[in-house]
């Protein structure tokens, strides 16, 4: 599995700590910033993983903001993503096997690292269950224009 991965300056701290997270799990990866910590703008680092997923370069992305609002409203602008906001164990294995989530949005000013590690690992552990929630995720890109 290839994830992308990205923050805006309020969420470098969260991303890195993931990054880690993904070293230790032995999956690739490719971060896309920010640099540092100076102020940007969210739009800016959820597109390129948002358009790295659709284009199929990777199989899933996390973004991380301060609240992870931002970047999930900004990531859920291009077709064929389904950025899903999550702070809790229980709806990121609901929003995989259910929705079939293919990016992960977290705030880091909302949770801390070790909740952050747990969504983390139950998010990407998770497939996607089909059946009758199949129908549901074709009438969301239905949606999409």
């Amino acid at each position: 599995m290839k994830i992308a991965i990205s923050s805006d300056h309020g969420g470098n701290n969260l991303r890195k700590e993931i990054i880690q997270q993904l070293e230790e799990l032995g999956l690739s990866y490719e971060d896309f910033g920010p640099k540092n910590d100076d102020s940007v703008d969210y739009p800016d680092f959820a597109m390129p993983v948002a358009e790295g997923v659709t284009s199929g370069k990777f199989d899933r992305g996390i973004l991380i903001c301060g609240t992870g609002i931002g970047m999930s409203i900004a990531a859920n602008k291009v077709k064929g993503i389904r950025c899903a906001l999550v702070h809790d164990v229980f709806s990121a294995k609901a929003t995989r096997c259910h929705n079939d989530s293919n990016v992960l949005a977290m705030g880091e000013r909302v949770i801390g690292p070790g909740l952050a590690r747990e969504i983390v690992a139950t998010w990407l552990a998770q497939d996607f269950e089909g059946g009758r929630h199949e129908r549901r995720i074709e009438k969301i890109t239905a949606l999409e224009k």
